[in-house]
């Protein structure tokens, strides 16, 4: 499975309306740690997507969303289950990290 794209008019179905948990990556195209975290959650969305959506939202296309959500900085993952946010993770991690951060959440 790859990552999704989300907007802020996709985030209530494609995030809060999901069956199972969404992680949301909150980053920009100008952002280089939100580029070097990219590859990792692509390769965590096909190890793990049986067990959680990875998505992307661009914060400069889209700014309800991180807005509604507080996020200050980028990148910043956070992770919602039943609709509501759950976890949340500042900054770039090597793939490692998130990993084990990700699979302690959805136990």
């Amino acid at each position: 499975m790859a990552t999704i794209k989300v907007s802020d008019e996709s985030f209530a179905a494609d995030v809060l309306g999901s069956e199972k948990p969404v992680l949301v990556d909150f980053w920009a195209e100008w952002c280089g740690p939100c580029r070097m975290i990219g590859p990792s959650l692509e390769e965590l969305s096909d190890e793990l997507g049986e067990k959680v959506t990875i998505a992307k939202l661009n914060i400069d296309d889209h700014p309800e969303a991180p807005g509604t959500y507080g996020v200050r900085g980028i990148p910043t993952m956070i992770l919602f289950k039943d609709g509501k946010p759950v976890a949340t993770e500042v900054g770039a991690k090597p793939k490692s990290a998130i990993k084990g951060w990700l699979e302690s959440q959805l136990v």
